[in-house]
């Protein structure tokens, strides 16, 4: 992958595609990312999210525990709580947030 800078790999492209799908209120581990594309695997979503994730609704892809990106807890709760997102304490529910692709949201 390249450094972040200039315009993202084609997977990169294919990731932050998924990302940008997932309905308000709704998460998507890394896993689950990698999943749905078919390709790559946790690490690689990780690493295009840590590199070109700004533009995209980053807070919707976490850790599979529910637990948001280490150092953005504060403004991930922040925006779960403005897009109603279930939570339990400071994780998404997994089980009443995880969007599995297939229910596209109505924008």
């Amino acid at each position: 992958m390249r450094d972040g800078r200039g315009q993202p790999p084609p997977y990169a492209e294919r990731v932050l595609d998924v990302v940008e799908r997932i309905p308000l209120g709704r998460v998507m581990s890394y896993g689950d990312v990698a999943e749905y594309l078919g390709e790559g695997g946790p690490r690689q979503v990780g690493r295009v999210m840590s590199l070109w994730g700004g533009a995209v609704p980053w807070w919707r892809v976490i850790h599979a525990d529910g637990t948001p990106a280490a150092g953005l807890e504060a403004e991930c709760l922040a925006r779960w709580r403005e897009e109603g997102t279930p939570v339990r304490g400071t994780r998404a529910d997994m089980r009443a947030a995880r969007w599995d692709g297939r229910d596209r949201p109505s924008q």
